[in-house]
């Protein structure tokens, strides 16, 4: 799976961003292609059962967005 002739440890950290945003656009293409682990189905699942139970709140990206702002300024 190594390939010896790829190397990031001389990469610095802006180059190691863009290679993992490169890397995440092509594994995006097939997502079918990437396994599920169990504990996140799990997840899943008992978020499903909190929206259906009406046990949490959506707010909207811009709301929440406004409120991360105020809390961390």
């Amino acid at each position: 799976m190594s390939n010896p002739g790829i190397s990031i440890v001389g990469l610095t950290t802006s180059e190691k961003l863009n290679l993992m945003e490169r890397l995440w656009v092509d594994l995006s293409k097939n997502p079918s292609d990437i396994p599920a682990s169990q504990w996140h189905g799990e997840v899943l699942a008992k978020r499903l059962k909190a929206v259906e139970d009406g046990d949490v709140e959506f707010v909207d990206w811009v709301d929440a967005k406004r409120r991360l702002q105020q809390r961390y300024q």
